[in-house]
């Protein structure tokens, strides 16, 4: 008997007997037959299959079964196990129970990586087809099997065990949900809120508990308690709150620190001098004490700040600023002799510190508004002997162009190359390249660059987190994978790798601006090893994806074709604009990817015949920005940096600073473009362009 015999024979039965008899094994072995008697399954290469499966993973569901299903029943590999986990997955999600079980059968013996989510998604499967004897039974198996994967924290909260919950997994967001469900059955349960405070203390709602806390239990709470819910209103800017509940807490040198910076933020004069005071009274010899005399010092007089600012010098991380501050102190109370002695030995004793950049920054700068380019250019050049100061990049720029006003091409040439090999992120690395004639747009041309051979990386890896953890987010499998890495880190201090890891989790799941804040963020650490870690990432093309993304790219691409408009700094604009979240609105109403107000929205609707739109749908919203930036150019002769600042400063801000500056160096019209904010803006946008180009142009 051929199989196409055996295949029908089997399908009689099937039809004479019902499917209840038929375990899954069988379902997949009748499976197998059927596709090879139908010739549907072609032999795929284990490196080819891994190819597929990779493409696969960002389509729809109903859009990847047919591919999924090929690669599921080739010969037992890694890329099959994968592929039948992703099909079962999906099909639960469908709610189809029954046809998950034949892709899950046995699957956590060949995929040991992730047997636990397979007895969790088998448990699963039972419930959706009503099965509740075989779904508890498959949970405990779960619980008996893996007693210490953080798994089990899901398959107590199926079960409803609240207490073996707690007890063992305080940081599963399922235990979190446990609790709340208590709570709403009776919210006066001091543990359960206390765990929240601490365990959860980022989760929305949270404000509300420990308001609650504090009203509440006030005369129940312990100093640690109070120092959990310190914390937590300090993390989200409720600095009274926090000044209350630190005062409260036990008392060391970060938590005075805090209450005191806290009523600084809030202009509380008195009381910021009062906590500061109080700090270095209580705690001589705290680290936090350098910052807090600078903090007096900007609170006080002149004479008083000068007191301040000499016991500031005693503190080697704050001895450069003190000084600093102490000249310019000395120069307002008219002894130019005493500030000139103390800048002398500011520069002297510590030459690469970021005061010292600072003083001749300011210095140069104001040479140069006198003309005086030879003494800016002389002022300036020690800048760049610290690659790492924040002024680096703009003083090697200025001394390029100086060099020019001086005459001296060859010098200027060096600090522009010199600008793109040490500093090649900075918006002023675009501005050396412009000069240096790469083919990269210019002011003026930008706009017009259609870049070709735009390739977009596939899914950045981790650098952290467990092998299950792993192998749920290369599936795609993304809030699984965010719901381990929380219970996984705990809410514990993050390594350099974690955080990035946690920022590339994030990224996933389409939370764009806690994602780039999460790696960017990393530029902020202050231990030395985490420096050093820091350093050696930026040097991976990945961490420069993370930093810049690009969502939506293939809308962002049809219009800015329509608007004949670089894609890239549309990208840029939106990237500045709303770190790409959809649904996000500014303080002035502007609303989505490109914050668009709607009155302006309502303006070119009309111009362009866009009914029914919504600013929170991507399309509309990059249809109606991507117009507007276009009459933004066409406003100011395709000069993009008058369309940046036009779109940020308004249109007669724009006129203005032109009328008053002219633009025959545009260099120097950004410079001096009397709003922060714009100013930082357009170097922003530009900047992100730049770096755009570089990370995923030709």
């Amino acid at each position: 008997m051929n199989k196409g015999r055996i295949f029908t024979f089997f399908l009689i039965i099937l039809a004479l007997l019902g499917s209840t008899w038929l375990t899954p094994r069988v379902f997949l072995w009748l499976e197998e037959l059927r596709l090879a008697n139908t010739g549907e399954v072609t032999p795929l290469e284990e490196e080819e299959a891994a190819k597929l499966l990779r493409s696969l993973i960002a389509l729809p569901a109903k859009e990847r079964v047919a591919k999924l299903e090929e690669i599921a029943q080739q010969p037992p590999s890694l890329v099959r196990n994968r592929a039948r986990y992703l099909l079962a997955a999906d099909l639960i999600k469908q709610k189809q129970g029954k046809k998950a079980l034949f892709w899950l059968d046995s699957l956590e013996k060949d995929y040991p990586q992730l047997g636990a989510h397979i007895l969790l998604q088998r448990a699963k499967a039972y419930g959706l087809i009503s099965q509740k004897d075989k779904e508890i039974g498959t949970l405990k198996q779960l619980i008996q099997k893996y007693p210490h994967s953080p798994v089990v924290a899901e398959a107590l909260y199926m079960l409803g065990e609240k207490t073996q919950a707690i007890a063992e997994f305080p940081h599963h967001p399922r235990t979190h949900l446990l609790v709340s469900q208590e709570l709403e059955k009776n919210p006066n349960q001091l543990p359960l809120l206390l765990l929240l405070a601490e365990y959860a203390a980022d989760a929305p709602g949270m404000n509300q508990v420990r308001d609650k806390l504090v009203a509440e239990y006030e005369n129940e709470l312990k100093p640690e308690d109070w120092q959990i819910i310190a914390d937590g209103y300090w993390q989200i800017g409720r600095y009274k709150k926090a000044a209350l509940a630190y005062g409260k807490a036990p008392i060391t040198a970060e938590n005075l620190y805090r209450i005191a910076r806290g009523a600084h933020i809030l202009n509380e004069r008195t009381a910021a001098i009062n906590g500061y005071q109080k700090l270095i009274a209580t705690f001589k010899e705290a680290t936090q004490n350098g910052r807090a005399l600078l903090h007096l010092a900007r609170l006080s007089p002149d004479q008083e700040a000068l007191d301040y600012l000499e016991q500031g010098k005693e503190f080697e991380d704050f001895a450069p600023i003190a000084l600093l501050e102490t000249a310019r102190r000395l120069e307002r109370l008219n002894n130019p002799e005493k500030a000139q002695a103390t800048l002398q030995f500011l520069l002297q004793n510590y030459p690469n510190s970021d005061a010292a950049a600072r003083w001749r920054w300011a210095a140069a700068s104001k040479a140069a508004a006198q003309q005086d380019f030879l003494a800016a250019w002389e002022l300036a050049q020690p800048i760049t002997d610290n690659p790492d100061s924040s002024l680096a990049a703009v003083a090697a720029f200025w001394i390029g162009k100086w060099a020019q006003k001086l005459n001296r091409p060859e010098e200027a040439q060096a600090s522009f190359e010199y600008l793109l090999a040490r500093h090649p992120q900075s918006y002023y690395s675009w501005r050396a390249a412009t000069i240096l004639g790469q083919e990269v747009g210019d002011f003026t041309t930008v706009r017009e660059i259609m870049p070709e051979g735009i390739k977009l990386p596939g899914r950045l890896p981790l650098l952290a987190g467990s092998p299950a953890l792993q192998e749920l987010y290369l599936l795609g499998q993304d809030k699984d994978a965010a719901i381990l890495w929380q219970a996984e880190i705990g809410g514990r201090p993050l390594t350099v790798a974690e955080q990035y890891s946690e920022g590339i989790l994030l990224l996933a799941r389409g939370n764009y601006q806690l994602g780039i804040n999460r790696v960017w963020s990393l530029s902020q650490r202050e231990q030395p090893q985490d420096k050093l870690e820091w350093k050696a990432l930026r040097e991976t093309p990945e961490y420069w994806q993370a930093l810049f993304p690009l969502p939506y790219y293939e809308t962002i691409q049809k219009w800015s074709q329509e608007r004949k408009l670089n894609p890239l700094l549309v990208a840029a604009l939106i990237r500045q604009e709303s770190r790409f979240e959809k649904e996000i609105r500014s303080p002035a109403e502007a609303i989505g990817l490109m914050q668009v107000i709607p009155d302006t929205a309502k303006w070119v609707a009309e111009k362009i015949g866009l009914k029914n739109y919504t600013l929170i749908n991507p399309d509309d919203n990059i249809n109606l920005g991507t117009w507007y930036f276009d009459y933004t150019h066409q406003e100011y002769e395709n000069n993009s940096l008058l369309a940046i600042a036009s779109y940020n400063g308004g249109p007669g801000n724009v006129k203005k600073w032109v009328e008053k500056y002219g633009y025959d160096d545009l260099d120097l019209f950004v410079e001096n473009i009397p709003f922060p904010e714009t100013r930082d803006y357009v170097k922003s946008v530009l900047g992100n362009y730049w770096n755009y180009l570089r990370i995923y142009g030709q």
